[in-house]
Protein backbone atom coordinates (compact mmCIF):
# COMPACT_ATOMS: atom_id res chain seq x y z
CA UNK A 1 0.00 0.00 0.00
CA UNK A 2 2.64 2.30 0.91
CA UNK A 3 4.62 1.97 -2.37
CA UNK A 4 1.09 2.50 -4.28
CA UNK A 5 1.45 5.61 -2.37
CA UNK A 6 4.62 7.01 -3.85
CA UNK A 7 4.03 5.92 -6.89
CA UNK A 8 0.39 8.23 -6.92
CA UNK A 9 2.77 10.86 -5.36
CA UNK A 10 5.31 10.77 -8.05
CA UNK A 11 2.66 10.71 -10.91
CA UNK A 12 0.94 13.92 -9.27
CA UNK A 13 4.55 15.25 -9.12
CA UNK A 14 5.31 15.05 -12.80
CA UNK A 15 1.41 15.91 -13.70
CA UNK A 16 2.17 19.05 -11.92
CA UNK A 17 5.27 19.84 -14.25
CA UNK A 18 5.37 22.77 -16.87
CA UNK A 19 4.69 21.54 -20.37
CA UNK A 20 7.92 22.94 -21.25
CA UNK A 21 9.65 20.08 -18.52
CA UNK A 22 7.75 17.39 -19.48
CA UNK A 23 9.17 17.09 -22.60
CA UNK A 24 12.51 17.49 -21.77
CA UNK A 25 14.44 17.21 -18.76
CA UNK A 26 16.40 20.70 -17.93
CA UNK A 27 20.04 20.17 -15.95
CA UNK A 28 21.56 22.31 -13.74
CA UNK A 29 25.33 21.81 -14.63
CA UNK A 30 27.24 19.14 -16.66
CA UNK A 31 25.73 20.03 -20.35
CA UNK A 32 27.36 21.17 -23.45
CA UNK A 33 27.15 24.62 -25.44
CA UNK A 34 25.77 24.34 -28.60
CA UNK A 35 27.06 27.64 -31.24
CA UNK A 36 24.48 28.86 -33.11
CA UNK A 37 24.31 30.63 -36.44
CA UNK A 38 21.36 33.77 -36.01
CA UNK A 39 21.67 35.08 -40.01
CA UNK A 40 22.75 37.85 -41.68
CA UNK A 41 22.58 41.77 -42.02
CA UNK A 42 23.61 43.59 -45.14
CA UNK A 43 25.49 46.94 -44.06
CA UNK A 44 25.22 50.26 -46.03
CA UNK A 45 28.05 49.78 -47.73
CA UNK A 46 27.34 46.69 -49.17
CA UNK A 47 29.38 44.29 -46.44
CA UNK A 48 27.15 41.64 -44.30
CA UNK A 49 27.35 40.96 -40.75
CA UNK A 50 27.09 37.52 -39.83
CA UNK A 51 25.71 36.90 -36.33
CA UNK A 52 25.79 34.05 -33.81
CA UNK A 53 24.84 33.11 -30.58
CA UNK A 54 24.98 29.90 -28.31
CA UNK A 55 22.39 27.92 -26.36
CA UNK A 56 24.02 26.24 -23.05
CA UNK A 57 22.25 23.56 -22.06
CA UNK A 58 22.63 24.50 -18.27
CA UNK A 59 20.24 26.11 -15.99
CA UNK A 60 23.08 27.53 -13.79
CA UNK A 61 26.32 26.45 -14.92
CA UNK A 62 28.54 28.77 -17.12
CA UNK A 63 31.36 27.62 -18.99
CA UNK A 64 34.91 29.17 -19.77
CA UNK A 65 36.53 27.84 -23.24
CA UNK A 66 39.79 30.05 -24.21
CA UNK A 67 40.06 31.01 -28.00
CA UNK A 68 41.84 27.85 -29.95
CA UNK A 69 41.38 24.53 -30.96
CA UNK A 70 38.02 23.77 -29.03
CA UNK A 71 36.90 27.54 -29.79
CA UNK A 72 37.39 28.77 -33.15
CA UNK A 73 36.09 30.52 -36.34
CA UNK A 74 37.29 29.76 -40.18
CA UNK A 75 38.18 31.04 -42.44
CA UNK A 76 40.18 33.89 -40.97
CA UNK A 77 40.65 32.45 -37.03
CA UNK A 78 40.44 31.38 -35.09
CA UNK A 79 39.70 34.61 -33.24
CA UNK A 80 36.92 36.23 -34.76
CA UNK A 81 35.33 37.77 -31.75
CA UNK A 82 33.56 35.13 -30.07
CA UNK A 83 32.71 35.02 -26.75
CA UNK A 84 34.72 32.40 -23.99
CA UNK A 85 32.35 33.05 -21.15
CA UNK A 86 29.15 30.75 -21.73
CA UNK A 87 26.13 32.19 -19.60
CA UNK A 88 23.22 29.53 -19.30
CA UNK A 89 20.65 28.97 -21.68
CA UNK A 90 20.13 30.57 -24.94
CA UNK A 91 21.47 33.63 -25.80
CA UNK A 92 20.36 34.72 -29.19
CA UNK A 93 22.47 37.60 -31.54
CA UNK A 94 24.94 37.65 -29.21
CA UNK A 95 27.97 39.04 -31.79
CA UNK A 96 28.79 39.38 -34.84
CA UNK A 97 31.42 39.02 -37.63
CA UNK A 98 31.46 41.46 -40.43
CA UNK A 99 32.77 40.00 -43.85
CA UNK A 100 33.17 42.06 -47.57
CA UNK A 101 30.52 42.23 -50.33
CA UNK A 102 31.93 39.84 -52.16
CA UNK A 103 31.67 37.11 -49.80
CA UNK A 104 29.26 35.27 -51.85
CA UNK A 105 28.64 31.47 -51.06
CA UNK A 106 31.35 30.96 -48.41
CA UNK A 107 30.64 30.17 -45.03
CA UNK A 108 31.94 30.54 -41.53
CA UNK A 109 32.17 28.18 -39.38
CA UNK A 110 32.33 28.44 -35.57
CA UNK A 111 33.48 25.27 -34.15
CA UNK A 112 32.89 24.81 -29.81
CA UNK A 113 34.43 22.19 -27.91
CA UNK A 114 32.77 21.62 -24.63
CA UNK A 115 32.24 18.57 -21.96
CA UNK A 116 34.14 16.53 -24.60
CA UNK A 117 31.65 17.05 -27.30
CA UNK A 118 32.53 19.44 -30.83
CA UNK A 119 29.38 21.42 -32.26
CA UNK A 120 29.81 23.62 -35.49
CA UNK A 121 27.43 26.16 -36.72
CA UNK A 122 27.57 27.20 -40.23
CA UNK A 123 27.04 30.70 -41.10
CA UNK A 124 26.05 31.39 -45.10
CA UNK A 125 24.82 34.40 -46.86
CA UNK A 126 21.27 32.04 -47.88
CA UNK A 127 18.48 34.37 -48.41
CA UNK A 128 15.93 32.75 -46.21
CA UNK A 129 18.89 33.21 -43.21
CA UNK A 130 18.40 37.03 -43.61
CA UNK A 131 17.62 39.10 -40.30
CA UNK A 132 15.17 42.28 -40.04
CA UNK A 133 14.75 44.36 -37.48
CA UNK A 134 11.46 42.59 -36.49
CA UNK A 135 13.07 39.09 -35.90
CA UNK A 136 15.17 40.23 -32.70
CA UNK A 137 12.16 41.48 -31.47
CA UNK A 138 10.27 38.42 -31.78
CA UNK A 139 12.83 35.62 -30.52
CA UNK A 140 14.03 37.74 -27.90
CA UNK A 141 11.12 39.65 -26.49
CA UNK A 142 8.25 37.84 -27.87
CA UNK A 143 7.04 41.50 -29.21
CA UNK A 144 6.85 42.98 -32.80
CA UNK A 145 3.68 41.68 -33.80
CA UNK A 146 1.73 44.52 -33.68
CA UNK A 147 -1.00 44.84 -36.59
CA UNK A 148 -0.70 48.29 -37.02
CA UNK A 149 2.53 47.90 -37.20
CA UNK A 150 3.92 50.64 -34.90
CA UNK A 151 6.13 48.36 -32.90
CA UNK A 152 8.34 48.04 -36.06
CA UNK A 153 9.08 51.84 -35.36
CA UNK A 154 11.13 51.29 -32.49
CA UNK A 155 14.52 51.89 -32.56
CA UNK A 156 17.79 50.14 -30.51
CA UNK A 157 18.86 52.13 -27.78
CA UNK A 158 22.41 54.06 -28.15
CA UNK A 159 24.57 53.65 -25.20
CA UNK A 160 28.22 54.83 -24.94
CA UNK A 161 31.14 54.58 -22.57
CA UNK A 162 32.02 56.61 -20.60
CA UNK A 163 35.37 55.10 -19.12
CA UNK A 164 38.45 54.04 -21.59
CA UNK A 165 38.06 50.49 -23.25
CA UNK A 166 41.06 49.42 -22.48
CA UNK A 167 42.36 49.08 -18.86
CA UNK A 168 45.33 47.55 -16.61
CA UNK A 169 44.60 46.96 -12.80
CA UNK A 170 46.13 44.54 -10.39
CA UNK A 171 44.17 41.65 -8.65
CA UNK A 172 41.38 42.97 -6.06
CA UNK A 173 41.89 46.42 -7.93
CA UNK A 174 38.34 48.23 -8.00
CA UNK A 175 37.81 48.98 -11.86
CA UNK A 176 35.52 52.11 -12.04
CA UNK A 177 33.29 51.80 -15.52
CA UNK A 178 30.62 53.82 -16.63
CA UNK A 179 28.09 54.11 -19.50
CA UNK A 180 25.34 55.83 -20.89
CA UNK A 181 22.28 55.29 -22.65
CA UNK A 182 19.03 56.65 -24.01
CA UNK A 183 16.20 55.30 -25.98
CA UNK A 184 13.20 55.99 -28.00
CA UNK A 185 10.81 54.63 -25.48
CA UNK A 186 9.10 52.27 -27.46
CA UNK A 187 7.88 49.90 -26.61
CA UNK A 188 6.83 51.08 -23.61
CA UNK A 189 8.04 49.34 -20.31
CA UNK A 190 6.24 46.56 -19.12
CA UNK A 191 6.85 43.75 -16.64
CA UNK A 192 7.65 40.52 -17.65
CA UNK A 193 4.04 38.64 -17.94
CA UNK A 194 2.84 36.62 -14.85
CA UNK A 195 3.09 32.82 -15.76
CA UNK A 196 3.92 29.48 -14.76
CA UNK A 197 7.38 29.14 -15.47
CA UNK A 198 8.40 27.14 -18.67
CA UNK A 199 4.95 28.31 -20.44
CA UNK A 200 5.17 29.89 -23.68
CA UNK A 201 3.25 33.14 -22.10
CA UNK A 202 6.24 33.68 -19.44
CA UNK A 203 8.89 33.51 -21.72
CA UNK A 204 8.06 37.25 -23.04
CA UNK A 205 10.72 39.46 -21.18
CA UNK A 206 10.23 43.01 -19.46
CA UNK A 207 10.35 45.84 -21.88
CA UNK A 208 11.44 48.90 -21.55
CA UNK A 209 15.52 50.67 -21.17
CA UNK A 210 17.65 48.98 -18.92
CA UNK A 211 21.01 48.36 -18.76
CA UNK A 212 23.73 45.75 -17.42
CA UNK A 213 27.18 44.83 -17.58
CA UNK A 214 28.72 41.41 -17.55
CA UNK A 215 31.75 38.83 -18.71
CA UNK A 216 31.90 38.32 -22.29
CA UNK A 217 35.56 37.11 -22.62
CA UNK A 218 37.52 35.73 -19.38
CA UNK A 219 36.69 33.27 -16.16
CA UNK A 220 33.46 35.46 -15.20
CA UNK A 221 33.66 33.10 -11.61
CA UNK A 222 36.80 35.09 -11.30
CA UNK A 223 34.74 38.94 -11.82
CA UNK A 224 32.38 40.79 -9.29
CA UNK A 225 30.15 43.58 -10.08
CA UNK A 226 29.09 46.43 -7.24
CA UNK A 227 26.25 47.10 -7.50
CA UNK A 228 25.67 43.43 -8.83
CA UNK A 229 24.18 43.08 -12.38
CA UNK A 230 20.45 41.68 -13.37
CA UNK A 231 20.89 38.55 -15.88
CA UNK A 232 21.04 39.46 -19.51
CA UNK A 233 19.88 35.74 -20.79
CA UNK A 234 16.53 33.86 -19.92
CA UNK A 235 15.60 32.32 -16.53
CA UNK A 236 12.30 31.60 -16.14
CA UNK A 237 12.19 31.00 -12.82
CA UNK A 238 10.61 33.08 -9.87
CA UNK A 239 12.75 35.43 -8.34
CA UNK A 240 16.00 34.41 -10.40
CA UNK A 241 16.96 38.52 -11.37
CA UNK A 242 16.48 37.39 -14.76
CA UNK A 243 14.00 39.87 -17.20
CA UNK A 244 12.42 37.00 -18.53
CA UNK A 245 11.51 35.54 -14.69
CA UNK A 246 7.42 36.18 -14.15
CA UNK A 247 6.67 39.92 -12.80
CA UNK A 248 10.03 40.84 -13.43
CA UNK A 249 10.36 44.63 -13.47
CA UNK A 250 12.85 47.29 -15.38
CA UNK A 251 14.49 49.05 -12.85
CA UNK A 252 13.53 53.19 -12.73
CA UNK A 253 15.98 54.51 -15.06
CA UNK A 254 18.62 56.69 -12.73
CA UNK A 255 18.21 60.51 -13.29
CA UNK A 256 21.42 61.32 -15.16
CA UNK A 257 21.06 57.69 -17.41
CA UNK A 258 24.66 56.34 -16.42
CA UNK A 259 25.09 53.41 -15.03
CA UNK A 260 28.40 53.17 -13.18
CA UNK A 261 29.80 49.88 -11.76
CA UNK A 262 32.80 49.02 -10.09
CA UNK A 263 34.45 45.52 -11.75
CA UNK A 264 37.13 43.15 -9.45
CA UNK A 265 39.15 40.21 -10.79
CA UNK A 266 40.47 37.49 -8.25
CA UNK A 267 42.93 36.52 -10.51
CA UNK A 268 45.52 37.58 -13.43
CA UNK A 269 44.39 37.11 -17.27
CA UNK A 270 42.58 38.80 -20.24
CA UNK A 271 39.08 40.28 -20.22
CA UNK A 272 36.51 41.54 -22.05
CA UNK A 273 33.71 43.45 -19.85
CA UNK A 274 30.62 44.19 -22.29
CA UNK A 275 27.88 46.15 -21.20
CA UNK A 276 24.61 45.75 -22.90
CA UNK A 277 21.46 48.54 -23.23
CA UNK A 278 18.46 47.18 -24.65
CA UNK A 279 14.87 47.73 -24.66
CA UNK A 280 13.60 44.32 -24.60
CA UNK A 281 14.58 43.45 -27.88
CA UNK A 282 17.09 45.67 -29.33
CA UNK A 283 20.33 46.34 -28.23
CA UNK A 284 23.52 48.11 -28.42
CA UNK A 285 26.93 47.56 -26.41
CA UNK A 286 30.29 48.37 -25.83
CA UNK A 287 33.30 45.80 -24.81
CA UNK A 288 36.32 47.28 -22.31
CA UNK A 289 38.89 44.86 -22.65
CA UNK A 290 40.98 44.77 -19.52
CA UNK A 291 44.29 43.00 -18.40
CA UNK A 292 44.88 41.60 -14.90
CA UNK A 293 48.09 41.35 -13.71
Amino acid sequence: MQLRTWALVAVLALLSLPAANSQQLVYLSGQTVAPAYEGWELNPDGSYNMVFGYFNRNLEEHLHVPVGPENSIEPGGPDQGQPTWFMPRRNRFHFKIRVPADFGENELVWTLTTQGQTEKAYGTLIPEYVIDKQLPMLDVGNFGRDPEGLELLNEPPSLTLDSASEHTVAVGEGLQLNASASDDGMPEPKAAPQGRPGSPRSRSNAVGLRVSWFVYRGDGDTVTFDPPQHKTYPDYRLNSDSPWSPGWETPPLPADLQWPVTATFSKPGEYVVRVLATDGGLTDHADVAVTVR
